[in-house]
């Protein structure tokens, strides 16, 4: 195997998170106009930076874009998706880590994207969204209507 194949299927590591509030709705986040997902809707999160943690690229992450704190003991794994085996030639496996938040401090305001939006659980699927989110999405609704969350 070549050095540029090895390369080509090194994943990229994504943490994303759910925050979800005391009426049970998720945070989205819209993308902006430009660039890959321009106006999808997502769950707040980024790559995990050299020697990461999932969790602190997910800490990270939330406060670079939202303006909030997260304590790492109130991040829930819930379920992950990726494209390893579905994805253009030449582009690297991606593979995103979602994690749901119930505490967090600070209110949320949108320094990354173009908007912010309270979902409830059972209309996510329902919102334009990147193609991974949606089997990320169908997992936390799950876990949010049978009280797991």
């Amino acid at each position: 195997m070549s050095l540029q194949h090895a390369a080509q299927d090194t994943p990229i590591w994504v943490s994303a998170v759910a925050l979800v509030n005391e009426r049970g709705e998720v945070l989205v986040q819209q993308r902006p106009p430009s660039g890959a997902h321009a106006g999808l809707w997502e769950f707040p999160g980024g790559k995990l930076e050299g020697g990461e943690s999932c969790e602190a690229a997910a800490i990270r992450e939330l406060h670079e874009e939202l303006g909030i704190a997260i304590d790492a003991k109130h991040l829930l794994p819930v379920a992950f998706a990726t494209n390893a085996h579905d994805r253009e030639p030449g582009d690297r496996p991606l593979v995103i880590l979602l994690f749901a938040c119930a505490q967090w401090e600070g209110e949320a305001v949108a320094h990354a994207a173009s908007a912010l939006a309270w979902v409830g659980p059972g209309e996510l699927a329902s919102w334009a969204m990147p193609p991974l989110d949606y089997p990320l999405a169908r997992a936390l609704a799950r876990l949010l209507q049978d009280g797991s969350i």
